[in-house]
């Protein structure tokens, strides 16, 4: 079993091959350039958090307030909300580099979605990319991970109301649930070492599994030769090879071409990460005040990409909770916790469902392959309607009826839209492309 694994893997990553990253050659495929988007983000993350975490102050006690915010001036604060307040309106830049940590987190995880998006549908996961496929959707689950355990530092009304609903998922854990909320919340949320915790996660723990998985990605993607689209003849016929040979890659060698085209990417996406930060505001933590346990914010929801969660968590009737024994399954553990783990774990094991015997080194077309297709436009309409759920009282209120009444439909949504949409799929793809894969 070992030697067989061996083998596996050396059919895939080449470890007893000699091979040179400055002469690998980069397909010119713009949309390949997503990769470089994300760690650009990431790359801004961490040095917007260096500089966001000398001044930061991970404490719940309390310390008076005397900023320059004239509504909490003389009260007594918790020290984390204190500290985010001097940043945002007591540091030079300090509320510039908040809202750059903040776009650049958007940005990263948007990358990875669409950088994993464009290899789904072109099917560039297949042998031999299992491997990095599953390394990508994990620095997805880190990027998601890393942006919750950053709700809470500001201490903030809101964002510890959003926390909270991350503590109760967790200790809804059958067995396991109290020792995750003593793991990763330090005990009852929200507990004197609760934001300490959290600050240790978001700062230290994420980000250097981050940085592990970035230089296997990184590593694998320089073991392997690159996937490409369709050759044009006129470029196979300069290069002096055919069409459809995969023995070499047709495109730029690392040093300089790509290097410079990389630089290009940096200096555009430190731009887009700018102009966001200048114009656009960020989680404004003076309107919500310090965490207040007695109240709850009118309205409060996730980031877009943890909005689906949300959804199902909305939507799941509280007669779905069972008892087996002692265990009790509620409805926060089936909608926070075993359908987002089922739906990631699906995710993660796909190349291995769609496998392929050989290696497949040329991306296809998605409307020859209707049912990876289906299976994918099935999935971003589920995930579509989850989030939708997840705004059941803004829809509710512009629709003027309540949640109650508008939740089931909500619910049979998020089941039915997706089967419709990948049956469409497929039946329009099929019929054009014979039903391929």
């Amino acid at each position: 079993m070992i030697v067989g694994a061996g083998s596996w893997l050396n059919d895939r990553l080449h470890l007893d091959d000699e091979q040179g990253f400055l002469g690998k050659a980069f397909p010119a495929e713009d949309s390949f350039l997503l990769g470089e988007v994300a760690l650009f983000s990431f790359v801004t993350i961490v040095l917007t958090g260096i500089f966001l975490g000398v001044f930061y102050e991970p404490s719940t006690a309390d310390v008076l307030y005397q900023g320059v915010v004239d509504q909490f001036q003389g009260e007594e604060l918790p020290a984390s909300f204190v500290s985010v307040l001097h940043i945002t309106y007591g540091v030079p830049f300090g509320m510039f580099i908040r809202r750059l940590h903040h776009w650049g987190a958007h940005l990263f995880i948007a990358s990875i979605a669409l950088h994993m998006m464009r290899v789904f549908f072109t099917g560039a996961y297949r042998n031999p990319r299992e491997i990095n496929w599953v390394v990508g959707m994990l620095l997805a689950v880190l990027a998601m991970g890393a942006s919750y355990t950053g709700y809470a530092l500001p201490f903030d009304e809101f964002g510890a109301t959003a926390t909270g609903i991350g503590y109760n998922l967790a200790t809804s854990v059958p067995v396991l649930g109290d020792f995750i909320g003593e793991l990763v919340f330090a005990g009852e949320f929200p507990a004197a070492g609760t934001i300490p915790r959290l600050f240790f996660l978001h700062v230290l723990v994420i980000p250097l599994a981050i940085i592990v998985l970035l230089a296997v990605h990184m590593t694998i993607l320089v073991r392997q030769k690159h996937t490409e689209g369709d050759r044009s003849a006129a470029a196979a016929a300069a290069a002096e090879v055919s069409e459809d040979d995969d023995s070499v890659v047709l495109g730029l060698p690392a040093y300089p071409n790509q290097a410079a085209v990389g630089a290009v990417v940096f200096l555009f996406t430190a731009g887009t990460l700018s102009l966001l930060a200048g114009f656009l505001p960020v989680h404004n933590i003076v309107a919500y005040g310090p965490n207040d346990p007695a109240s709850t914010p009118a309205v409060v929801m996730p980031d877009w990409f943890l909005m689906w969660v949300f959804g199902f968590l909305k939507v799941l009737p509280s007669w779905t909770t069972v008892h087996i024994g002692a265990i009790e399954l509620t409805a926060e553990f089936w909608a926070g916790i075993l359908f987002p783990t089922l739906v990631i774990g699906l995710v993660v094991l796909w190349p291995f469902i769609d496998r392929s015997a050989e290696p497949t080194h040329f991306t296809a077309d998605p409307l020859d392959a209707p049912r990876r297709t289906a299976v994918g436009v099935a999935g971003i309409s589920m995930i579509l309607v989850a989030s939708l759920a997840g705004m059941n009282n803004l829809f509710g209120g512009a629709l003027g009826v309540s949640t109650t009444v508008l939740n089931p439909f909500l619910l049979w949504g998020i089941i039915l839209v997706p089967i419709a949409a990948g049956i469409l799929t497929y039946v329009l793809l099929g019929g054009r492309s014979g039903g391929g894969t």
